[in-house]
C-alpha cells in the first residue's frame, strides 16, 4: 500500500515536470525564484564561462542540483539538440495538471485548445487568460505545441500563473465534463456577446487555418462566434481567446 502511494506520488510529479533549454530561458526561469527547479542539465561540452558561469552562479545560490551529461544524453533531456545549447532546466510546475483535476472544481470557466500548433500563438493565448477572467487552459500533448522556450517567451512571464491541464487527445475529455463545451466558429449564428455564461463553461478554439476538428464538434453544446465588420473573415486564435478572456457574465 505503501509503495503503491509513493509510486503515485512520484508519477504525479513526473507528470507535472517541465523540462525547458537555452541558455536564456534557463537564466531566467533561475532569475525568477517563484518557479520552483528540480535539476539543472549541462552539457559537459560547454565551457564555464560568460552565461554558462552566470547560470551555475545562480543555481548554487538556489541550492538547485546540477547534472552533467554528454552532448548525446543532454541531448535526449531537452528534446531538442539544435537549440538547447547544451543546457536544460526541470521545473515542477504546480499548475500544470492532469486534466482529470477538472471534474474536482465545483464551477469554472475554460478555454480549450484544439490543434494549436503556433508556439506564439499558445503563448499568448496563457497570457491572456492568465489576465482575464479564465480559470485554466485544456492543452493536449498530441497534436498540439508543446510548452517550450518560445512559448515561455511568448506568454512574457505567465506561464507558470494559470492552470495548464494536459491530456492525450481533447475528445475523450470534453465528453466527460459535466459543462457547456462553446465551439468558436465564424459560421455559427449566436455572437458571444449575446452569451449568459454558466457556472460551467468550456470554449473550443479550433486549428489556426482549419478551426475545430470534426471529433471536437461533435462533444460540444452549441457555436458562438465573434461578430465582424467590413468583411473580415476570422481573427488570429490568440485575439480570438484574449476577447474570450474578457468577457462578462
Amino acid at each position: 500500500m505503501k509503495d503503491t502511494k509513493q509510486y503515485l506520488e512520484k508519477k504525479a510529479k513526473f507528470e507535472r515536470t517541465i523540462t525547458l533549454y537555452g541558455r536564456q530561458t534557463v537564466k531566467e526561469i533561475l532569475l525568477d525564484e517563484s518557479i520552483p527547479v528540480e535539476k539543472l542539465h549541462l552539457a559537459k561540452s560547454n565551457k564555464p564561462d560568460g552565461s554558462i558561469k552566470k547560470i551555475m552562479q545562480l543555481a548554487h545560490q538556489r541550492d538547485i542540483e546540477i547534472m552533467m551529461h554528454d552532448k548525446a544524453t543532454l541531448s535526449r533531456i531537452s528534446k531538442n539538440a539544435k537549440q538547447d545549447q547544451g543546457v536544460a532546466i526541470d521545473i515542477y510546475s504546480k499548475t500544470y495538471q492532469n486534466a482529470k483535476e477538472i471534474q474536482k472544481l465545483s464551477n469554472y470557466r475554460l478555454i480549450a485548445l484544439d490543434g494549436i500548433h503556433n508556439p506564439q500563438n499558445l503563448g499568448m493565448i496563457i497570457r491572456s487568460c492568465a489576465a482575464g477572467n479564465i480559470d485554466g487552459i485544456i492543452l493536449p500533448k498530441k497534436n498540439s505545441a508543446k510548452i517550450s522556450p518560445l512559448v515561455a517567451k511568448a506568454s512574457v512571464g505567465t506561464l507558470f500563473k494559470i492552470p495548464i491541464y494536459y491530456c492525450d487527445t481533447l475528445a475523450p475529455i470534453l465528453k466527460q465534463l459535466d459543462a457547456t463545451k462553446y465551439m468558436l466558429s465564424s459560421h455559427a449564428e449566436k455572437s458571444i456577446y449575446d452569451l449568459k455564461i454558466p457556472q460551467k463553461a468550456v470554449f473550443v478554439l479550433g486549428n489556426e487555418s482549419e478551426g475545430v476538428s470534426k471529433e471536437v464538434e461533435l462533444t460540444c453544446n452549441d457555436a458562438l462566434k465573434i461578430p465582424m465588420n467590413r468583411g473580415v473573415e476570422s481573427l488570429n486564435v490568440a485575439v480570438t481567446a484574449s476577447l474570450i478572456a474578457f468577457m462578462r457574465t
